[in-house]
Parts: C-alpha cells; sequence; structure tokens
C-alpha cells in the first residue's frame, strides 16, 4: 500500500458536497454522507504509484477518486498481467475487500497524477450497515437506479415536443386492452355454426380450444371471409380453416412488447394470457385506439402502397416513430427491431412491385440482407447491405442468362429506390447492384469457403458481415442452406472461430474517463468520441463469435447473448452486464441521431464528451468496464482453444 506522505486534512463539508455528485452515494440523506465523510482525508499520488497490491495487501481506506484516473490490473495464474479495468473521477475502488475482509483483489496504479479522499474503514463499515442498499447496488455492476435515472435524463433532454399519448405505448399493460373474457369454441364445431355464434356474439375472433390440448387455433372473420371467396363448404369443421397457431403473450406484457410480436409474426390478433388461462383476445385495432402513432399504423400504410413512389416518405416516418419511442421509455433493443422490421417490409413491397413491373422471377431467390440490417439492429439511417442469392441454374445456359439478366435489373432497380426511401449507399459497396453480391447459392458458398482460408482484414471484414446475413424477402429455405453450409464448414475449421475470437478483441473500449476519454485524435471528428466503433462493436464482435462456436443461429447481438447464457456458455451476472452496456450505448446513440436529425444534420455515430451530462458520462463508464471484462473473458475462452 502505498505511504500516506501527501495527505491533507479536509472539512467534512467539502467531502459530502464531493459524495452528493457521485451516483452511489447521491440517493442517501445528508446525515448519513456527513457521518460517512467524518475523519475523511485528501491523498496525493503520483503518476505511475501503486496504491494497493494485489492478494498482498488490505485496504484501510475506501478510496474515493477525486481527480485524475487510476488502472486496475489482475495477475493471472500464469503470472502475466492483465489491465481489468480503468477509473476516473468520481469512481470508488476497494470496497469489495472492506466488506469482505479480504485482501486486494487487483493492482491499484496511479494512471496520471491523482488525488483521493480516503474514507475511514471504520466510519465506511457503519454507513453500510445503516444502507444496506449501497452495497446490493454497488455489488449488481451496471447499476439498475443508474441506468433507469440516465434512460430518464435521456428521454427528458433531446427529442424534442413529443405526444403525451404515446405513453400509453409503453406503460400500459397489454392485458389492459382485454375488454371481455374469449369466446372458445371446439375444433369439430361446423363453420356455418361458428359464424352464427360470432354474429350473436357480436365478436369477430373465437379461439377454438381442445378439450385435451388447450387452445389450438383462432378463427377470424378473415377466414371466414376465405371461405366466402373461395365457396368453400360451410359444413366443414372450424379446424380444416382456423388459424393455428394461435399467437399468444402475457398479460403483464406492455403494448410496445404486442405490437412487435404482431409486427414479428405478421398476425393481427393475439391471445392474451394470464399463467396458464387465455383471458382474452386483442387486435392490432385495439392497440391503435391506445396510441394513435403506432409502429402499426406505419406498417399498414407501407403495405398497403400500390406505388414505388409512395414509399418514398417511409424514412422520415420512421424518423418520427422513433422519437416518440425514446419518448416514452422504450428500450434500444425494441426500437432497433421495429426499425427492422418497417425496413423489411419497406424493402418486400419494393420487391413486390418491381416484380409486377418485370415480371415473375426466373428462379427461385433470397434478398439477403447482412451487417446491422441481418442483426435487426439498425438506427436512423443506417446504409444498405444487401444482396441476392438464387437457385443454380444448372448446366443450361439459357437459364444462366434469364437470371444473370432478371437480377441485374431487380438489384439496380430496388437499390435506387432505397435510396430514395432514406436508406444511404454502402460505402462499402455490399449491395444487390453489385455483380459480386447477386450470385447463384454455390457461387456463395465458394465465397465462404475463400473467407475462410484468409485472415487478412478485408477478409475478416467480408466474414464479419455475412455471418450476419438473414433472409428479407422470398425462399428463406435458400438462406437457411447457407447458413447451415457454413455452419458445417466451420466444424472442420477451428482456427477461423479462433480468429473470429482473436479479431473480438482488437478494439479495446475507452476506459481513460472524464479528461481521458481515448477520443479521435484527428480528421472531421477529432476530440469526438465513436459510440459504434468503441462501445458496440466489441460487443457485436463478441457475441457473433461465441454464436459460430457454439452453432447458435441467433443474428441479433442480445439474442445471441441470452441465448449463450442460456446455454451455460456465458456467466449469467457477465451477461447481465453485457446486455446492460450494450442497451445503453445503443440507446445514446439513438437519441445522439435524433438529436442531430432535428436539427437538419446527417445523423452519425460520433459524441463529444463534453456534451454528455454527469450522469451519462458515469453510466458509460460503467458500461465501457463491462465491455472490458467481456474481453477479459474471451481472453480465457481463446486460451483454451
Amino acid at each position: 500500500m502505498a505511504e500516506l506522505t501527501n495527505v491533507h486534512g479536509v472539512a467534512t463539508s467539502v467531502v459530502v458536497a464531493f459524495l452528493e455528485k457521485v451516483w452511489q452515494f447521491n440517493r442517501f440523506g445528508k446525515e448519513s454522507l456527513e457521518q460517512l465523510a467524518r475523519g475523511a482525508v485528501l491523498a496525493f499520488y503520483p503518476k505511475n504509484a501503486v496504491l494497493l497490491r494485489q492478494d498482498l495487501e488490505q485496504p484501510e481506506y475506501v478510496y474515493l477518486i477525486e481527480r485524475g484516473a487510476v488502472r486496475l490490473y489482475r495477475k493471472e495464474t500464469d503470472e502475466t498481467t492483465t489491465l481489468a479495468d480503468y477509473r476516473g473521477e468520481g469512481s470508488l475502488f476497494g470496497v469489495a475487500s472492506i466488506v469482505r475482509g479480504l485482501k486486494a483483489s487487483l493492482t491499484i496504479e496511479a494512471a496520471e497524477d491523482t488525488f483521493c479522499f480516503l474514507l475511514d474503514k471504520g466510519q465506511f463499515l457503519e454507513f453500510v450497515a445503516n444502507n444496506p442498499s449501497f452495497v446490493e447496488n454497488y455489488f449488481r455492476g451496471l447499476s439498475e437506479d443508474l441506468v433507469c435515472r440516465t434512460y430518464s435524463q435521456l428521454r427528458s433532454s433531446g427529442v424534442g415536443d413529443l405526444q403525451d399519448e404515446g405513453l400509453r405505448l409503453v406503460n400500459a399493460r397489454v392485458g389492459d386492452a382485454v375488454r371481455r373474457p374469449p369466446e372458445c369454441v371446439d375444433p369439430g364445431e361446423l363453420i356455418h355454426k361458428a359464424a352464427e355464434r360470432m354474429t350473436r356474439g357480436d365478436v369477430s375472433v373465437l379461439l377454438v380450444r381442445d378439450s385435451t390440448q388447450g387452445i389450438v387455433g383462432m378463427l377470424s372473420d378473415r377466414d371466414l371471409r376465405t371461405v366466402v371467396a373461395r365457396r368453400g363448404d360451410y359444413h366443414q369443421p372450424v379446424s380444416s380453416i382456423m388459424t393455428s397457431p394461435a399467437v399468444s403473450i402475457s398479460s403483464h406484457n406492455s403494448c410496445l412488447d404486442a405490437i412487435l410480436r404482431m409486427m414479428n409474426q405478421d398476425v393481427q390478433h393475439l391471445v392474451i394470457t394470464k399463467g396458464d388461462d387465455a383471458i382474452g383476445v386483442v387486435s392490432a385495432q385495439d392497440i391503435l385506439a391506445l396510441q394513435e402513432a403506432s409502429p402499426l399504423v406505419l406498417l399498414r400504410e407501407i403495405d398497403n402502397q400500390t406505388t414505388i413512389e409512395g414509399l418514398y416518405e417511409s424514412g422520415n416516418q420512421v424518423t418520427r416513430l422513433v422519437q416518440n419511442l425514446v419518448s416514452v421509455g422504450a428500450k434500444a433493443n425494441n426500437i432497433t427491431r421495429i426499425i427492422s422490421v418497417l425496413n423489411d417490409h419497406v424493402v418486400g413491397r419494393l420487391l413486390a412491385l418491381l416484380q409486377e413491373r418485370l415480371g415473375p422471377s426466373p428462379l427461385p431467390f433470397c434478398w439477403i440482407v447482412m451487417g446491422s440490417e441481418g442483426r435487426m439492429e439498425q438506427t436512423l439511417r443506417t446504409d444498405q447491405d444487401n444482396g441476392i442469392l438464387y437457385e443454380d441454374p444448372g448446366k443450361e445456359w439459357e437459364r444462366t442468362k434469364a437470371a444473370k439478366l432478371y437480377f441485374r435489373a431487380l438489384g439496380n432497380e430496388i437499390i435506387e429506390h432505397l435510396v430514395k426511401c432514406g436508406y444511404p449507399l454502402c460505402k462499402g459497396g455490399y449491395m444487390a447492384s453489385k455483380s459480386r453480391w447477386r450470385k447463384p447459392f454455390s457461387v456463395w458458398a465458394g465465397y465462404f469457403d475463400e473467407w475462410m482460408s484468409g485472415t487478412d482484414e478485408f477478409t475478416m471484414l467480408n466474414v464479419k458481415i455475412f455471418l450476419d446475413l438473414r433472409s428479407g424477402f422470398g425462399s428463406e429455405a435458400l438462406a437457411d442452406k447457407l447458413r447451415d453450409y457454413f455452419f458445417q464448414q466451420t466444424r472442420r475449421r477451428r482456427f477461423f472461430i479462433n480468429n473470429l475470437c482473436r479479431d473480438s478483441l482488437v478494439i479495446k473500449p475507452p476506459l481513460s474517463f472524464f479528461r481521458n476519454f481515448i477520443v479521435e485524435s484527428d480528421g472531421e471528428h477529432k476530440n469526438q468520441l465513436d459510440l459504434k466503433m468503441r462501445g458496440l462493436v466489441p460487443v457485436v464482435d463478441f457475441a457473433r463469435a461465441l454464436a459460430l462456436k457454439y452453432e447458435i443461429r441467433e443474428t441479433n447481438t442480445i439474442a445471441r447473448l441470452q441465448s449463450l447464457k442460456e446455454r451455460r456458455h456465458l456467466p449469467e451476472d457477465l451477461c447481465s452486464e453485457i446486455l446492460d452496456a450494450y442497451d445503453f450505448i445503443m440507446h445514446l446513440r439513438l437519441v445522439h441521431q435524433l438529436r442531430m436529425s432535428r436539427q437538419g444534420l446527417e445523423p452519425h455515430n460520433f459524441v463529444d464528451p463534453a456534451d454528455l451530462t454527469d450522469l451519462e458520462k458515469q453510466t458509460l463508464r460503467g458500461a465501457f468496464g463491462a465491455i472490458s471484462r467481456m474481453q477479459t473473458h474471451m481472453a480465457k475462452i481463446r486460451a483454451e482453444f
């Protein structure tokens, strides 16, 4: 432990004033803080001074950084030393050792000239005994309270005047939209009898309940209209025309959750459950009644467009929708998924209208989306990453020629229209307008064979973009077949997964805080922080590499992380920290882009640390710390290869 040679007495009121600015303490009353501050001193540590040594010293104080920064190192079993964290002004250390009566678990070194308030051990333990919630929050990693307060601050400062009625979207439970108990019929009930019951009961949906299997489907007005249109037999059983399975959601979920479920499942009704019981049916219209500016309204407008030009305003409408969702407290992952679903519908409608003009495709094909679009993590004005995958035409030249001509016309036209809808061109050229990215299955398979053998930067970029591919329109079977292919190939190429894991450690989070942010040193964004590359990309790379290692087929980063946790490939506490960190940085990025959009500027990913509030800085530091711990975990996994 560093000798206390440069120590100065300090007034209790000065320490209390500082504690009131630190998120771990500012919830407690002045009396508690005065008790904690009694006996505190201010110590100075020159750059490179060691404050504590791992496994050798037991701290006699809790250290609170008043000015400067420290590095925290961990000595591994093989005697190597790993940077575990980097803490700046307002940070604490020594808490765990004092609370648990243990020696220091890390070596602490001053990264620059640093001043620390030293809080007396006895006073601190008395404070903890009187305020047990302090320890609970401290050991939670990214404090739930801190994150909630930061989200609240972000919502209230920077997205402009938004509609109050939008609050119902997040605050209202979907169970609140249930107006009556569900009407049920047996699967063997005749169609005309079921129609009579719907008329008598004035309902548009019946649940189909089997005596042994429970709810097996639902019968709606739309199903009955299909029978009429096809001149079907009204004396057939309900089971012959019902929609099955019925999509359900728990009553405690929010209306936003219900909207997302409807959008993802492409349904107009949800069965609302409470425990094991179905308590009602909610339609899209029921939710629209709660929220006029619902994503379902925009989705319906997109799907009902009859001209390509009518889709051009969709980009601006999505921006306004995102403003509303941020303002009412929707989490970033839900927002980006909604954006992606809306974008999928824009693309699907464009392709359908173009096929009306160009005629049917000569071969089955799939419009594939990659990158952030493939992960369903698009924010405002995310550029395009797409391609066309089509069935192998065989050796017949005419089929090959017809496919090339058709998909060239389709690829070129849709890219132009997507630009007019507000989706910028990909700077790297990963678009279906480029001949390289509209190929038959065998060529795409060859691309992956080539990329899996390379280790250069360009090859790794290709791999990472295309490992996130999913079907956006057309034959999902073709996209699944391609994903099956590269999972099959990677089983035989462990070095390839090792390369991906290694690559996920390249970009380090900027852990020096306040005056020590790692910002851009020159160029257009000098002195700004890149939220995407420094905060989001490391998590995306980590989740992708482990998803491939353990053959998890999800493409969304949060879904990948949750699957890793459920399969016990990732510790639950670490996973929770990573999820919180990723969602917060994504949320901060979304709010920043919305502010730029409102100012008429082209949204980007760079923020000036000087523009962040103290609360945002504190939360961001916690997020970067979680990412650092995530990379330490990845380094251990790599060592097992």
